[in-house]
């Protein structure tokens, strides 16, 4: 046997890379975070081209970047690349869990309604169960409130083939809310609505905390506007409306699908589809 006492070639194979972590490859979805490292420009996918990715921070600003390296997912490199079809026979799933459905007409709005308290409401639904609602044909409306609920519900005049599915905040024994729930089904077009309610005190507490980065979401005093406090909490600014937006967006897009929704809320919505739906 030889002995080579200077060993192999150290620039054979490939020495450029030797002892470097691979950069994982991400398919892009829409919502997904991630921030260019060369601007340091940091949002949500909002749309997705067959080159390039736009993204929309915080405070609203877009900016399109094509897609490829120098991007950072929590810091880490990554190569964002456009994402492949299933090719292994499965289905694809909505937002919600449901089979997705393609090639569908777009389906005529039903006559029967689904709604909700206000416009954060109606925005988390359409992201989790848009797909479904739009195959369905159901259309989403926000009432501003339900101290007139009893009023519009009368003004609609729902029947048999015109439903009414309403979903409430804090439907819970004794708060106004649960009092107005039981007038409606105790008045003349109660067999033809249906009123469901979670038990958070606004929409915002049905995502789970742990995608907002919260161990749970805090219990604010009577004197604290709820929304203010759990601005507070979140280290974002509240000092006028468009601020509480914003962080209301940022919630929102945390959101990716029905396993980051608390299932008081999930199993509400599903009834209330299924209600507007059915034949």
């Amino acid at each position: 046997m030889s002995y080579d006492p200077y060993g192999s070639d150290v620039l054979a194979g490939d020495w450029k890379n030797a002892g470097r972590k691979p950069v994982p490859t991400v398919p892009v979805v829409r919502d997904l975070v991630v921030e260019d490292a060369a601007t340091g420009f940091c949002g949500a996918v909002t749309r997705l081209e067959a080159q390039t990715v736009e993204l929309e921070d915080y405070f609203g600003k877009k900016r399109v970047f094509p897609l490829g390296g120098g991007f950072l997912i929590d810091g880490e490199p990554v190569t964002l690349v456009y994402p492949k079809k299933s090719d292994d026979g499965t289905r694809a799933r909505t937002a919600s869990g449901s089979f997705a459905v393609t090639g569908q007409k777009a389906r005529v709005a039903r006559a029967s309604r689904i709604f909700v308290e206000g416009r954060h409401d109606a925005e988390l639904v359409e992201r989790v169960w848009g797909d479904d609602l739009r195959v369905e044909g159901v259309v989403v409306e926000y009432l501003e409130g339900v101290d007139d609920l009893d009023a519009i519900v009368r003004e609609f005049a729902p029947d048999r083939d015109r439903r009414i599915g309403v979903l409430v905040d804090h439907l819970v024994p004794g708060s106004k809310e649960s009092r107005i729930a039981q007038t409606v089904a105790r008045g003349p077009f109660g067999d033809h609505v249906l009123v469901v309610g979670h038990p958070f005190i606004d929409i915002w507490q049905a995502v789970r905390p742990e995608r907002v980065g919260l161990v749970a979401w805090p219990d604010i005093p009577r004197s604290i506007e709820w929304k203010h406090g759990i601005c507070d909490a979140l280290g974002l600014p509240h000092e006028s409306q468009a601020d509480v937006a914003r962080a209301w967006k940022k919630i929102l897009g945390s959101v990716r699908g029905f396993g980051d929704l608390e299932p008081e809320l999930l199993g509400r919505v599903e009834h209330l589809i299924d209600f507007v739906t059915e034949s």
